[in-house]
């Protein structure tokens, strides 16, 4: 049965790799999600919607980006979120939480030391926390090969 699912991420690497897991929700009513509004040119017919955005560096912004990303969960109401990161895909997640939704994470190729910011935090609210490298399995994060 198809899922409703809202696919979100930030800008450049992020939506780029968000991008490549698009095989994984064929068949799904997928919705895109991301900052740049140049990036409507990858999707394709898919939904698409932009937001502010936000990161740890100007974290005055994220009222503002919390409002838009809940104005595109009440319009899109996912039933799974799929998220390459960076903070948009965690807030994001905590704001569909209790609703039922649930969230996958894809913590960046980039990572390869240690999992970005809002990956570690990611474990908390998300439904799955997903690595690209073995060594940085963990509680709540699991390696399931490269699915970038």
């Amino acid at each position: 049965m198809a899922k409703r699912v809202l696919a979100i991420a930030s800008g450049g690497g992020h939506f780029i790799q968000l991008m490549r897991l698009s095989p994984a929700w064929e068949g799904h009513d997928v919705s895109i999600a991301t900052v740049d509004p140049t990036s409507r040119a990858l999707v394709g017919d898919l939904p698409f919607f932009t937001f502010r955005d936000v990161s740890r560096a100007d974290w005055w912004r994220i009222p503002a980006a919390t409002l838009d990303i809940a104005a595109i969960l009440m319009k899109v109401r996912p039933q799974v979120i799929i998220t390459t990161g960076a903070l948009p895909g965690l807030i994001a997640a905590t704001l569909a939480r209790p609703f039922g939704c649930k969230s996958l994470w894809v913590d960046s190729i980039a990572n390869s030391e240690v999992l970005s910011g809002s990956g570690g935090q990611a474990g908390r609210v998300c439904s799955q926390v997903v690595t690209q490298w073995p060594h940085l399995a963990a509680d709540k994060v699991e390696h399931w090969g490269s699915v970038l």
